[in-house]
């Protein structure tokens, strides 16, 4: 099970990565929903400020795993879409129709979907449930490695916030659930 992580400034914006802390929001709806997690046999979070924030908040004593660390943007990192886009129009325009390039100077797509993909495929043979928490970029990447859909399906994923996206069997034989919600009955209000 891959839980996404829960709103920072970053993810409010949109801004690749930046390091920065849960907001109080992100907090505190990652407290609510811990109640409302499965049980699992092992915990994972990707290294991320915000991964590690909302395993804690969640209440989960996570290992990190480097293998599902978020897409490397390279010289992007910490700078909006629209900051980008404006000082790089060609490249992001690349980046977006090409799940190989790299213009950013960090990591491809399909490079990304790899390393996630050989990380699913090696738990394939193990028992029990896992629960990760790792960025949208990591949960877009192993659905359409664990689905073996086209790469260009990547972009046209979208992971909301404090939700699970489940796979269940091996390698080479996935079953999707996704989308499910982590809040409580009664979200708590300011």
């Amino acid at each position: 099970m891959f839980v996404s992580p829960a709103m920072n400034g970053a993810l409010r914006q949109p801004r690749f990565d930046d390091g920065t802390s849960l907001d109080h929001v992100g907090l505190r709806q990652a407290r609510a929903a811990a109640a409302t997690l499965p049980a699992a046999g092992r915990h994972l979070c990707a290294p991320s400020t915000r991964c590690r924030e909302t395993a804690d908040a969640l209440g989960l004593d996570a290992e990190q795993a480097g293998d599902l660390r978020d897409l490397d943007v390279g010289r992007w990192q910490g700078r909006t879409l629209e900051e980008v886009s404006t000082a790089e129009p060609h490249a992001v325009a690349t980046w977006l129709s090409d799940p190989l390039a790299t213009p950013h100077g960090g990591e491809s797509l399909s490079d990304l979907t790899a390393r996630v993909g050989g990380w699913l495929d090696a738990r394939g043979c193990e028992s029990g449930r896992i629960l990760a928490v790792v960025e949208p970029a990591v949960v877009r990447a192993a659905v359409v490695h664990a689905l073996g859909l086209p790469l260009r399906t990547f972009w046209r994923l979208d992971v909301l916030p404090l939700s699970s996206t489940t796979l269940t069997g091996r390698a080479g034989r996935w079953n999707l659930h996704c989308g499910q919600l982590l809040r409580p009955a009664a979200e708590p209000t300011d």
